[in-house]
């Protein structure tokens, strides 16, 4: 067993997604079953569904830092600010030297470079037209740096590039960082802008991984032998981390610790997943944390509805968790679809309260289920309640190969 010094745990939470902006709603639509998708009309290609968040970023930014900043940016520092007052954390009370942020992101730079071109065009490309805020809002630590201005943060900061596991891989690193002694409070999660970039629209679509469907809450379809594709999204998720010995001293509420986890990469394809590196991702993080698959009660899948993709992650869980009665498994990009760098830290959230609560929210829009993707327990279209869930296993796998997994047990 690890000392109390070692031990990492979650005492903060604060989210945006596009079907709510606290833990509680958005807690609430999940187990009820109810999704937000809206449309986008997007520039040179017409409508696609998209997931939006209507969060209010004047809550904690003055018009300029809005107007100077980027919308990453503002998600990042909502999404701070909430989770430090989730955690009864002061920062004026602290020495932020010792407060770390580390914020998990799929790409940034895209949305403002496309725009700034976009708008030079209007001007015959006359590049005195060109934004002098451009360099700072497209430099890859950008939404973890416009936290710490914003907070009057001193110590490290960095963005985590790690494409649809970077929330995952956000939160690994502010927990290694606490383990080596480096901070003593750490803000860590995953954020995403994806939905202001035409480009990644265009890029899914020419691969024909562009979810379409007449009614956009039905467009994000995991698990379904009809689905078509990914529903590009917004959101963030960051959470407050600290050692359970400091926790513990001031009487922090804690809603989970991190027990286990592990990245690994599949070295063998630009965009189609490799179920074998999943099943060694999955099988390291519970070697970590000194689990079997048994021990886990909810596997958090990061289907994304893609054919290929939800086949092979089925055949990967269906391998390290087949045999596991008491294993439930579910789906959250059924409700807000692909939020890309925060899918990991916003799937993670949704799950969390069932801690409490008991309740494993479902997958939803399954109304027929695909062969290849049938799982013992998994939890389709009406929430599972009286589940005694005490440890939750969080995958999310990205482009280039990267696979990570996270597991998160009940506060003891």
């Amino acid at each position: 067993m690890k000392s109390d010094d070692q031990r990492i745990v979650i005492t903060g939470i604060g989210l945006t997604a596009p079907n709510g902006n606290d833990l509680a709603s958005y807690r609430t639509n999940l187990v009820e079953g109810r999704p937000r998708i809206g449309t986008l009309d997007l520039r040179y290609m017409g409508t696609a569904p998209a997931g939006i968040c209507d969060f209010d970023p004047l809550r904690y930014q003055k018009k300029r830092e809005i107007r100077v900043g980027t919308r990453a940016g503002s998600i990042a520092i909502y999404c701070a600010h909430e989770a430090l007052a989730d955690a009864a954390v002061d920062l004026a009370g602290r020495d932020t030297s010792r407060v770390g942020v580390y914020i998990g992101t799929t790409e940034h730079g895209n949305v403002e470079t496309e725009n700034e071109v976009y708008n030079l065009s209007q001007f015959d490309y006359d590049t005195r037209f060109w934004s002098h805020h451009h360099n700072p809002r497209t430099v890859a630590n950008n939404p973890a740096g416009e936290i710490t201005l914003n907070l009057d943060i001193h110590g490290p900061h960095y963005t985590i590039g790690a494409a649809c596991a970077a929330g995952n891989a956000g939160m690994i690193q502010g927990a290694q960082m606490l383990q080596l002694g480096e901070v003593d409070l750490a803000l860590a999660g995953g954020v995403s802008e994806s939905i202001r970039s035409f480009g990644i629209f265009a890029g899914f679509r020419s691969q024909g991984a562009l979810a379409e469907h007449e009614d956009p809450n039905r467009a994000s379809r995991p698990f379904d032998r009809d689905r078509n594709g990914i529903v590009v999204s917004e959101g963030g998720a960051i959470y407050a981390l600290e050692r359970l010995s400091d926790a513990r001293r001031r009487g922090a509420r804690i809603h989970g610790e991190l027990r286990g986890w592990a990245l690994n990469s599949d070295a063998s394809d630009y965009v189609l997943p490799n179920a074998e590196r999943q099943v060694e991702c999955m099988q390291a993080a519970l070697r970590m944390a000194a689990m079997t698959p048994e021990d886990i009660s909810i596997v958090s899948t990061h289907a994304t509805a893609t054919q290929q993709g939800d086949k092979q992650e089925c055949r990967a869980v269906r391998e390290v968790f087949g045999e596991s009665p008491r294993t439930c498994v579910n789906n959250t990009k059924s409700y807000i679809g692909h939020a890309m760098g925060a899918a990991g830290s916003l799937e993670l959230a949704g799950n969390l309260p069932a801690f409490v609560d008991g309740i494993v929210h479902p997958t939803i829009n399954i109304e027929h289920l695909d062969p290849d993707c049938e799982l013992p327990n998994l939890v389709i279209n009406e929430s599972r309640d009286g589940v005694e869930v005490s440890a939750i296993l969080n995958s999310s796998f990205g482009m280039l190969g990267i696979n990570s997994a996270l597991i998160v047990t009940r506060p003891e």
